[in-house]
């Protein structure tokens, strides 16, 4: 299994794109999908057309955003280019809802020449060819189903939070996981509302038994503080620093 953050920051950030992961089983996939991934999705070198499953956490802009240029993108190509894999949009509840409208009214979207399917998910497990996963419910926003995922294959499992705060769901998404990226928005002495600070993730990791922690989804004011410092004060295993581009084999 192979992992490829294509963003690490928030919706505004000045050196990072938003929130968009790239994972590579016997499948491809991405987990959300923020603004100013999909030119990081293209800068990766990955053939966008043959990614067959979208999973998002919710739907605060800054992790659906960059679906709308793809989706156009994706009915371009496959009406003047070639052949372009079925899609299959996963996520919170709401889904259906909001992917249903985009789809019928956003101008051409209608016109695909490939089959899109919506499907809503919620505390269960799923499988994507031989690839196994688990979304679980976090809590992030009151007014939101939001989503975390656990992915397992080849003896691997990779966690994600999505945006999330230190509660059960989290807790058990990321057991004994060999990798689990986490949302580190806030510096643990500049804490903010509804996400995890640095502090925050090295005790998931710490109790969860992670084997690898990667911090990721930076608001800009985390950048002026050593974040894996913090972190690390919690959680005695292996500490990344998640960027734009990097890929983590697991």
């Amino acid at each position: 299994m192979r992992l490829t953050i294509l963003g690490s920051g928030t919706n505004v950030h000045p050196a990072r794109a938003a929130a968009g992961y790239l994972v590579r089983t016997d499948r491809l996939f991405l987990m959300d999908f923020g603004p100013r991934t999909l030119m990081n999705l293209i800068k990766s070198g990955t053939d966008r057309h043959r990614i067959t499953h979208i999973l998002f956490s919710h739907f605060h802009a800054d992790h659906f955003a960059d679906f709308i240029p793809f989706f156009f993108d994706a009915v371009y190509h496959a009406k003047h280019v070639g052949r372009r894999e079925d899609l299959t949009i996963i996520g919170p509840r709401g889904t259906k809802r909001l992917f249903g409208v985009m789809l019928h009214t956003v101008p051409g979207f209608g016109t695909a020449q490939f089959h899109t399917t919506i499907r809503e998910v919620a505390d269960r497990s799923f499988r994507i060819g031989k690839t196994h996963i688990t979304a679980r419910t976090v809590a992030h926003s009151p007014r939101l189903h939001c989503l975390g995922y656990r992915v397992r294959y080849g003896g691997k499992t990779l966690a994600y939070s999505g945006d999330a705060m230190y509660c059960d769901g989290l807790l058990a998404l990321c057991r004994k996981a060999d990798a689990a990226v986490l949302d580190c928005s806030f510096p643990e002495n500049r804490p903010g509302p509804g996400h995890m600070h640095a502090g925050d993730c090295g005790r998931v990791a710490q109790e969860a038994g992670v084997k690898r922690l990667i911090l990721s989804h930076f608001y800009p004011i985390a950048e002026s503080r050593d974040v894996a410092r913090q972190a690390g004060r919690r959680f005695d295993g292996r500490i990344t620093v998640g960027r734009d581009l990097m890929t983590v084999r697991l």
